[in-house]
C-alpha cells in the first residue's frame, strides 16, 4: 500500500468458530511489516480493543488518538505514523461477519478528512456529525462540519443513507451536489466518497471519506452492485486517480464466485486480492453492494 493514499493500513476481523472472539481475517499492510505481525497474533473479545468496540456498540467507531486510550497496539502504530482508526461492522441477518479498520496518519502532504455521521429516527429527521478526523485540513472545515446538518437525500452523506449504497463524487466544486463546497476548496479537498454502515440500534450510519489531490482515499476505487438476476455483480462506478473514469461495463459472478467481489458480496465477509480490498456494504442487514479499494 502506498504511503500517499488517505488510507494506510486495513484489516479486517472475523467470529471464530464459538463466536466469543474476533479473529485476524487479512488485511493490506504495504510496507508495516512488523504492525501486521503483531496484528496477526492479535485476538479481541467483545469491547476490546478497536475491532471489540465496534462489535460490542454495533455501529461504526472512531478513534481519533491511541494514547491513553483501549487501543492495544499503540507502539506499533507510532512506529508506523498511525493517528487515527475506524471501526466498521459488517452485519448480514443480525449476525456479525466481521470488523473492518481502517487506518490513516498525519504527515505534512496530509489533506483531508474522515467523517461519521448518524441519524437517530426517532429524535430526529438530520443526519449529524458524531466525530470526524481532520489531519492538516485546520479548523475551517472542521467547523464548517460540526455545523451541518444533512436531510435524507442532501449532501455527500444524505445521498449515501437515501440509495443504501456508497456515493463517490470525483470533483467536490460548486453544483456537484457537495453542501460544503466553498470550505472544502480552501483546504484542498476535492474528492469524496461515502458508504452507510451496519447499526444494530436503528440508526442510520455514514462513514464519509474525504481526501486531496496528494493523498487520495485509494489509488482506485469502485462500486460493485447486483445486477436483475442476482448471478453478477455489476462495476457501476471505477475511477482510478491515474486513468479517471473507468468503464462501468465489468462483472463478476456472484452465484459461483471466483474472486474476491463475489466472495465479499455472497458471504459479507471481506476480502483481498492483491492490493485490492472488497468490502461488502450492510446497513440494514444485507449486502447492497460491494467497495473495492485498491492501494
Amino acid at each position: 500500500m502506498r504511503s500517499k493514499t488517505f488510507i494506510r493500513i486495513v484489516e479486517y476481523w472475523i467470529p471464530n468458530a464459538k463466536g466469543g472472539l474476533l479473529e485476524f481475517g487479512g488485511g493490506l499492510f504495504g510496507r508495516a511489516a512488523s504492525f501486521a505481525a503483531i496484528t496477526r497474533r492479535l485476538c479481541f473479545g467483545r469491547g476490546e480493543g478497536l475491532p471489540g468496540q465496534a462489535w460490542d456498540l454495533g455501529h461504526p467507531v472512531m478513534l481519533k488518538q491511541f494514547h491513553g486510550s483501549y487501543f492495544q497496539r499503540i507502539a506499533a502504530a507510532d512506529d508506523e505514523g498511525l493517528t487515527c482508526g475506524i471501526a466498521i461492522p459488517t452485519i448480514v441477518d443480525g449476525k456479525l461477519t466481521a470488523v473492518t479498520v481502517f487506518f490513516c496518519g498525519d504527515d505534512e502532504s496530509h489533506a483531508g478528512a474522515i467523517e461519521l455521521w448518524a441519524n437517530q429516527p426517532n429524535r430526529s429527521k438530520d443526519m449529524r456529525l458524531v466525530d470526524g478526523y481532520y489531519g492538516n485540513t485546520g479548523d475551517t472545515f472542521e467547523f464548517a462540519s460540526r455545523n451541518t446538518s444533512f436531510r435524507q437525500g442532501n449532501g455527500l452523506p444524505g445521498m449515501a443513507w437515501e440509495q443504501q449504497k456508497p456515493v463517490f463524487m470525483e470533483n467536490l466544486g460548486k453544483g456537484s451536489g457537495f453542501l460544503r463546497a466553498d470550505s472544502a476548496l480552501k483546504v484542498g479537498i476535492n474528492r469524496g466518497f461515502a458508504i452507510p454502515c451496519a447499526s444494530t440500534d436503528g440508526s442510520n450510519q455514514v462513514l464519509a471519506f474525504l481526501s486531496a489531490l496528494a493523498t487520495p482515499i485509494a489509488k482506485r476505487v469502485e462500486i460493485w452492485e447486483p445486477d436483475t438476476d442476482g448471478q453478477h455483480l455489476t462495476r457501476t462506478l471505477g475511477f482510478s486517480e491515474v486513468d479517471g473514469r473507468l468503464d462501468a461495463k465489468a462483472t463478476a459472478a456472484i452465484s459461483a464466485p471466483s474472486g474476491p467481489l463475489g466472495s465479499a458480496f455472497q458471504t459479507g465477509v471481506p476480502a483481498t486480492e492483491g492490493t485490492m480490498f472488497a468490502l461488502p456494504i450492510t446497513p440494514r442487514g444485507q449486502v447492497t453492494a460491494v467497495m473495492a479499494l485498491h492501494f
